[in-house]
């Protein structure tokens, strides 16, 4: 009888200890997207961008079958289903100035290094002025974490753009920054990894050598997430702002579209696999926004473009109240995000300046 009472004991007590474990490894994936702006996210496509023969290349029919519809409501749900199905309905979404909520970048410059900076960093250096910048001075979140006992070696960052690794400063921060056309097989290891690298490796470059399609870079991250089991990981798409650098509006609603699957991938994944479900929080934003008040300057951003310092932000799982679109006016900072984060799983993140 005894003997029976010390095995139920000793099982009941390995299940204890099995929850605190999965209660104190809380996941995090922040997820980014370069300059998409909030009126396409609220809004969906806009039909006077659309139009123009500068922007359409010459299909403004292909455009609007895809992605019109007579409402904006109807319209964001075709560019963006699953922001406007399960986030909405399970999580929370800012940044809709329409309806009060308001969210900028506090950097001065509006554009892509100062803004990852601000968010990675949850505040503003003002010397942080290039995309050239060198590797970033000021300490990380994901560095940060990367010191603690729970999440040492669990840490990483993908990223379209080459930047990333002055960006997060990978020399200093000690975990894997692959961006770019930065072999894969390096931190993948297996032949599915090496797959990948080759087609990165062997594809055209159409943004040239400093940012790979965001295609390649997705399919590395679901194979790393499925196969390592990150607690932290950073991840930035880029085709958004590549195409609208371009002018292309088509191949820029196509990006955002893509954006938005490969979003519900990573979601689907981790309420999928059991170390991740229910026990993980999502952060999705962008860096910085593009012109509107000025309809041409859609293509552009910085400090001459107008409203550019606009933004908008997501916020979806572990902790995550149920808010769907928030319609009450709210000023939110990009420099706030990462604290958010940082509250959620109750640890003490602050910046320092190397």
């Amino acid at each position: 009888m005894i003997k029976r009472l010390l095995i139920l004991f000793t099982f009941c007590f390995n299940l204890g200890l099995f929850a605190q474990t999965k209660t104190n490894h809380h996941h995090v994936i922040v997820i980014m997207t370069d300059g998409l702006r909030w009126q396409d996210v609220f809004r969906g496509m806009d039909p006077e961008i659309a139009n123009n023969k500068k922007y359409h290349h010459g299909d403004s029919l292909e455009i609007f079958k895809k992605y019109w519809a007579n409402t904006a409501e109807e319209r964001r749900q075709k560019l963006m289903p699953f922001f406007w199905s399960t986030i909405q309905s399970k999580g929370q979404i800012h940044g809709n100035r329409d309806k009060g909520s308001m969210m900028n970048v506090s950097n001065p410059y509006w554009f892509s290094y100062p803004g990852y900076s601000e968010l990675t960093t949850g505040q503003v250096d003002t010397a942080v002025n290039s995309n050239d910048y060198k590797p970033n001075p000021n300490t990380n979140f994901f560095e940060y974490l990367n010191t603690l006992p729970t999440y040492k070696g669990k840490v990483v960052a993908f990223g379209a753009w080459g930047a990333f690794d002055r960006i997060l400063n990978e020399n200093r921060s000690g975990f894997p920054v692959i961006n770019a056309f930065d072999e894969y097989v390096s931190v993948g290891k297996d032949a599915n990894a090496q797959l990948l690298t080759n087609m990165v490796k062997d594809t055209h470059r159409p943004f040239g050598e400093g940012e790979v399609l965001d295609v390649f870079m997705h399919y590395q991250i679901m194979h790393y997430l499925k196969k390592e089991k990150p607690l932290a990981a950073f991840l930035s798409y880029g085709d958004t702002d590549e195409f609208a650098h371009e002018g292309n509006y088509s191949y820029y609603l196509d990006g955002a579209h893509s954006f938005d699957k490969y979003v519900s991938d990573i979601w689907n994944f981790v309420q999928s696999d059991p170390e991740f479900k229910d026990n993980t929080t999502l952060l999705i934003t962008t860096d910085h926004g593009r012109g509107e008040a000025i309809k041409s300057q859609w293509t552009s951003h910085g400090q001459k473009v107008l409203d550019s310092h606009q933004t908008w932000y997501v916020m979806l799982g572990k902790g995550v109240a149920n808010l769907g679109e928030v319609s009450s006016k709210e000023q939110t900072y990009t420099k706030d995000l990462i604290h958010k984060v940082a509250d959620l799983m109750r640890v003490d993140f602050k910046s320092i300046k190397k």
